[in-house]
């Protein structure tokens, strides 16, 4: 065997091993693998998840969104913390908003949870954005694969910012939770937010001090609001608690929502043929990006398309003739 070959292979069984074991070490460097760029690590990554795919899917997958300063990282410490001291394993994807200027990530979340990233039961792993639609990391679901094989029996996901594109990160998880803020305005503001559409579990944060009646204000509101838009499931209608991250209060009473909500999926024997829908969903979207990606690079649609992008803009070529023009090019 070519030493090279040899070497990757060792690589390879080292990294499956250790991931399947649980070691936290092996399961850093093999994200580190799947965040990779290189050609070379993006194939052997795609086999280490073949590797490893027989360990996954027993998890509870649980999205947390909501806009800045919400709570998310108070909640999710908190959160996390008590399914810890409850015997889970819990691993948290915090995508981590990048620079739209240097393309540099904040990575702040792992020191805004310090108390959970030194519990022996879970796991942090923040993940720059690098601007990709609703605030998930390029391969936050290969990340999230990993975990899983790793033994983690919850995967919390924190996305940034929320918006009509925080369906990408609904289409990765089983539950979704949306997290608001008091007096953050009334039902009609409320439908006005795509966010709502896609939230299993609505809660209501910063319920604490003199803000506890307007949180169930803000509560009853939103309830309010949900009965104008269409339950997106027959077997559920969105919930909405009221929590305090920053004492605690409300926190049972949101991890049984959320349990309720996986038990809904499983007794209406969708889960599986969610997650499936999913997993083709992604593979549509990595083909999409591949070809994105080759079209892009490719010599010729460089070399006409900041002209063509410019005459467009101008109103000078209509939008379809220069598309025509770049699909042909990149054909020849």
């Amino acid at each position: 065997m070519d030493p090279g070959n040899e070497q990757e292979e060792s690589r390879l069984r080292l990294l499956a091993e250790g991931v399947l074991a649980g070691d936290r070490t092996q399961l850093a460097r093999a994200i580190t693998l799947v965040e990779s760029t290189r050609s070379g690590d993006q194939a052997l990554a795609q086999r280490l998840l073949e590797a490893v795919l027989p360990a996954t899917g027993k998890s509870h997958r649980i999205g947390i969104s909501g806009v800045p300063g919400v709570g998310k990282s108070t909640l999710i410490e908190r959160l996390g913390g008590q399914l810890v001291d409850d015997g889970h394993r819990v691993a948290v994807l915090a995508v981590d908003p990048s620079s739209a200027l240097t393309g540099g990530s904040i990575l702040g979340d792992k020191s805004r949870m310090d108390t959970l990233a030194r519990r022996e039961g879970a796991f942090i792993r923040p993940s720059p954005s690098a601007a990709t639609l609703g605030g998930v990391a390029r391969r936050t679901r290969e990340t999230l694969l990993l975990c899983e094989a790793a033994g983690f029996d919850i995967v919390l996901v924190e996305t940034v910012g929320v918006g009509q594109s925080e369906t990408a990160a609904r289409d990765m998880v089983d539950t979704f939770v949306v997290l608001l803020l008091p007096g953050a305005g009334d039902e009609l503001q409320g439908i006005k937010k795509g966010i709502l559409e896609v939230g299993d579990v609505l809660a209501v944060n910063k319920a604490d001090g003199d803000r506890v009646a307007l949180a169930r204000a803000a509560a009853r509101d939103h309830e309010a609001a949900l009965r104008y838009l269409r339950p997106r499931d027959d077997h559920w209608t969105p919930s909405t608690v009221v929590v305090s991250a920053e004492t605690g209060s409300g926190m049972e009473e949101l991890w049984e929502t959320i349990h309720r909500h996986r038990a809904s999926l499983e007794e209406a024997n969708v889960l599986e043929v969610r997650r499936g829908e999913q997993a083709a969903r992604w593979m549509w979207s990595i083909i999409e990006e591949r070809l994105m990606a080759g079209f892009c690079n490719h010599g010729d649609v460089q070399t006409m398309l900041r002209a063509l992008e410019h005459d467009v803009r101008q109103g000078a070529v209509p939008p379809g003739a220069a598309a025509a023009r770049l699909l042909e090019a990149y054909r020849s």
